[in-house]
């Protein structure tokens, strides 16, 4: 059993979606970021960062937070979606979700959806940021089906973030090749199912 602290963000969801890809038993807590639950000194205990998503596995007592960690924690221990043959090439994609897409693409969410038209200059800069990003993503999926061989933690990590184009302000139908593989994923049971899990529903954007 594994108890999963999460809020419906992206980073929540990319644990979500994996455990229900695991189809292994985990009890959900929903952390409350709005009402800033992530600061309560019960879980400054178990994430020292106060973000979610944090993992207590109830099998041997770890503790994992940060959502990379937990994505390699899980991939490994269950030895599912994270193919040795291939493994370099997982990680490479994963670290680049933690280290790129997910800042970039989170300072979108702020500039161009939660405090639209604020500054001009962080706007444009946001915007531009997002297109880079997806041509990133739509060249690397011009050569292959997924972002390794096969469907892997590094299309878990990135697909919850590409789920909110519409936020990024980009038509994705301009990036055919990450048009095509985010409604292949989009198909996948465990997907739609672990994308609400708790807390507000939202309805996954279709194209």
């Amino acid at each position: 059993m594994i108890d999963l602290y999460y809020s419906p963000t992206p980073n929540g969801r990319k644990i979500s979606i994996l455990l229900e890809e695991l189809e292994i038993d985990y009890k959900t807590i929903l952390i409350d970021l709005n009402q800033n639950e992530q600061f309560t000194d019960n879980f400054s205990k178990i994430s020292p960062t106060n973000k979610i998503p944090v993992i207590v596995d109830n099998d041997n007592g770890n503790t994992v937070f940060e959502s990379g960690a937990i994505l390699l924690y899980l991939a490994n221990k269950h030895n599912r979606f994270i193919n040795k043959s291939n493994y370099w090439e997982i990680i490479q994609w994963v670290f680049f979700q933690m280290s790129y897409v997910g800042p970039m693409l989170g300072q979108a969410h702020q500039y161009l959806y939660y405090h639209a038209g604020k500054s001009k200059f962080a706007s444009e800069r946001s915007r531009n940021y997002a297109k880079h990003v997806y041509s990133i993503l739509d060249k690397r999926l011009s050569v292959s089906e997924y972002f390794s061989n096969d469907y892997s933690i590094a299309d878990i990590s990135i697909w919850p973030w590409v789920a909110r184009f519409e936020r990024h302000e980009i038509q994705i139908d301009k990036y055919p090749n990450v048009l095509k593989w985010y409604l292949k994923i989009l198909k996948r049971p465990a997907v739609v199912k672990g994308y609400n899990i708790a807390g507000e529903f939202h309805k996954i954007p279709v194209p």
